[in-house]
Parts: C-alpha cells; sequence; structure tokens
C-alpha cells in the first residue's frame, strides 16, 4: 500500500515509495515499445524541439503534425525565424489559434540570436526569462533536448498522476500546481528525464484518457490507486467552470473601388497581430445592422452604406463564444481614422490569402468571395 500524508487534500509523501523504480521502469519500457512516431521525435535539436513544444500547448497533436512540418520547413533554424517578417510567421500560424505563442517564438528567436548567436540555450534561468517560455515549455526542452532532470506538468500529466495517487487536489486550481509538480518530480527518472517525460504524457495521451481510459492496458495499473478501488472515473478533480459567456458581434466588409477594407489587431491581446475586416459588440438594443453602421463610425472613421447581408458565423474561442453578423458594404464617405485598430489596408479579393486572418474570419471567406464575384 502507498504511504501518503494528507490524502485528503491532496498531499504527496516526501518520502520515496518503494515502488518508483519498478514504475520508472514500466513507464519507460511501454514508452518505447508504443510511441507513436511523431516527426519532432526523430530530432535532439533543441529548436525544433521548442517548436514542436511550443504548438502543442492546447492543442492536439493530429493538428500540429502539419503545421509543424510547414513550420520547419519555411524556418528551418532559430536564425531564419528571427529573421523573418512577423506577418509571415503568423501566416504559416494561421488556423492554430493562441496567436500569442507566434509573435513570443518569433521575439524569443531574436533574444536567442542576440545573447546567445543562435544556440538554444541549457540555461534554465535563461531560457525560463524568454518570451512564452514558461514552466512546462522549460522543463519539456530541457529535459528533452538536454538531458536536463525537469519535470514536466501539463494537462495529461496531471490526470495520470491524480490517477495513480489519488490526488485530491484539483487539477484546473492554481493552488494545486505546486502539488503536481512534487509529485511529478519525486517521480521523474534523472536519468533519462526527457523520455520518462513524454512517456507519461504519451500515456496520458493514449490509454489514460479523460474518458474511457484503457485501463487493462496501462502499464501503471497494478501500481494505481484509483485504478485498485475502482474510482478511476473520480481522478481527475476539476472546479467547476462557470458559464461561457457568448457575445453577439457585427462584422462590415467594406469595399471601394474593387478593394476591401481590412484591418490589423494590435500586437497585444487576442488574436494580435492578425488582419480581420473590421467589426464589434452589438449593444443590447442595437439591432445588428445599427451595430455595423456604428462599429464601422467608430472604429474606422468611415460612413458606409450596407448593400447586402452576407452570413451568420458562430465560432469558440477558450474562453467566450461569438455569433457574429457579417454584412457587405458600400464605402459612402469618409477617409480611414482608425480608433482601435494599429494598421489599415485596401486590398483586393485576390491579395487576401497573403494576409493572416483569425479562423472565424475564414468562416465567411468563400461566401464573400463567392458573393463580391457576381
Amino acid at each position: 500500500m502507498l504511504d501518503f500524508s494528507d490524502k485528503d487534500s491532496g498531499g504527496f509523501c516526501k518520502r520515496t515509495p518503494e515502488f518508483i523504480q519498478p514504475l520508472r521502469r514500466a513507464l519507460t519500457g511501454w514508452y518505447t515499445a508504443n510511441r507513436r512516431t511523431l516527426p519532432w521525435r526523430g530530432t535532439r535539436d533543441p529548436y525544433h524541439i521548442w517548436a514542436s513544444e511550443i504548438m502543442l500547448q492546447q492543442t492536439q497533436v493530429n493538428t500540429v503534425i502539419a503545421y509543424y512540418e510547414r513550420f520547419i520547413r519555411a524556418f528551418p533554424d532559430i536564425r531564419a525565424l528571427a529573421d523573418a517578417d512577423i506577418q509571415a510567421v503568423l501566416k504559416l500560424w494561421e488556423g492554430l489559434g493562441y496567436y500569442s505563442r507566434a509573435r513570443n517564438f518569433h521575439k524569443a528567436a531574436k533574444l536567442v540570436m542576440a545573447r546567445r548567436g543562435g544556440a538554444v540555450p541549457d540555461d534554465w534561468d535563461f531560457f525560463l526569462s524568454l518570451p512564452g517560455v514558461g514552466d512546462y515549455i522549460a522543463s519539456a526542452v530541457q529535459s528533452i533536448a538536454f538531458g536536463k532532470p525537469e519535470a514536466v506538468v501539463d494537462g495529461n500529466v496531471k490526470r495520470v498522476l491524480a490517477r495513480i495517487f489519488e490526488i485530491h487536489a484539483p487539477v484546473n486550481g492554481a493552488s494545486s500546481y505546486d502539488i503536481f509538480k512534487e509529485t511529478a518530480r519525486t517521480l521523474l527518472d534523472p536519468l533519462d528525464p526527457g523520455s520518462f517525460n513524454q512517456a507519461v504524457m504519451e500515456l496520458g495521451a493514449l490509454i489514460c484518457r479523460p474518458r474511457s481510459p484503457l485501463c487493462p492496458d496501462c502499464p501503471a495499473s497494478q501500481w494505481c490507486l484509483a485504478s485498485a478501488s475502482g474510482r478511476v472515473a473520480d481522478f481527475p478533480v476539476k472546479i467547476k467552470k462557470p458559464p461561457v459567456p457568448h457575445h453577439h458581434l457585427a462584422i462590415g466588409v467594406v469595399e471601394k473601388k474593387g478593394k476591401l477594407l481590412i484591418v490589423l489587431r494590435p500586437e497585444t491581446g487576442l488574436l494580435g497581430g492578425l488582419w480581420e475586416f473590421p467589426g464589434g459588440r452589438i449593444n443590447p438594443d442595437e439591432t445588428p445592422e445599427a451595430a455595423c453602421f456604428r462599429i464601422l463610425t467608430e472604429s474606422t472613421g468611415i460612413h458606409v452604406s450596407i448593400r447586402s447581408y452576407l452570413t451568420c458565423i458562430r465560432h469558440a474561442y477558450t474562453h467566450f463564444k461569438i455569433t457574429a453578423d457579417v454584412y457587405i458594404c458600400d464605402w459612402a464617405s469618409g477617409r480611414v481614422r482608425l480608433n482601435g485598430p494599429a494598421r489599415h489596408l485596401w486590398v483586393t479579393p485576390d491579395a487576401l490569402h497573403h494576409y493572416p486572418f483569425p479562423k472565424s474570419n475564414h468562416k465567411f471567406m468563400p461566401q464573400l468571395m463567392e458573393a463580391i464575384s457576381k
């Protein structure tokens, strides 16, 4: 029986249990035999590993593969990324989401070039200080690329640990992180930390899944407290989240002399650095049409007439959802004077594909191209 202290609050005993060594061997042996063939697993290049770990944050592996391969072809080394225009970087990232990851990676590459001559640092403190590098990225890159004994903690790792040790601390509670980190450190194989970290993450992805875990196939089943007690479904513990907010938007596609108005979102904040058709929230007492007029005037300074209603799109972000009514508008008067967006351009429809747009705008692009071609 495992020895825990204060188990009800999620505590993990400081004393290394006798089962640690066989559990480590079981996990790394399973990983060696069952790991997926992924493009970033065939390299020891720390820059490539870094790129993959950034992309894998809050994104499914199957989605990342194609993006990673295109990204590495375009920017094969850190110098190529540092020298690239941020718009080119964001265009390759288009559709992957969480665009601050791309902006920060670009900034970090420039810093590594300036301060370390392009060598990805194996210095924990310096690497952790780079833009976009937190504990997870630092632990993953330092352990996988450089063999440093740093324990990785992500959603998969938390789920595996919560079940093996019946950790009652909520996985989505900020105060719980130290509990999972300490547990992961205790379990970590210091002789091969990179493979061990990947083994635990892979176990969470393939076997110890959020729903319908494959417990009979789990290499850690004989050490798993939740499995032994028949309480796998009770772990991990989560704090119930409040309902996701919903926002109703109006978007105006403005045409003037055969060109369309697009605006650049500020670099900081949601979707920073992406281009979009101007839009904004509809007030409670407004019709979508009235909101479209108001928003275009407030954000761009121009006056328009609405030519036609294009469509309604729905899109979900991490923390909120939107419904957007999209209108095709004709420029009527006024010069563009921006209030909010960083820049504007008038571009021909066939040039839109050169610019990085958010996925929500891509949802109505085909209908837009069809409508304006008539």
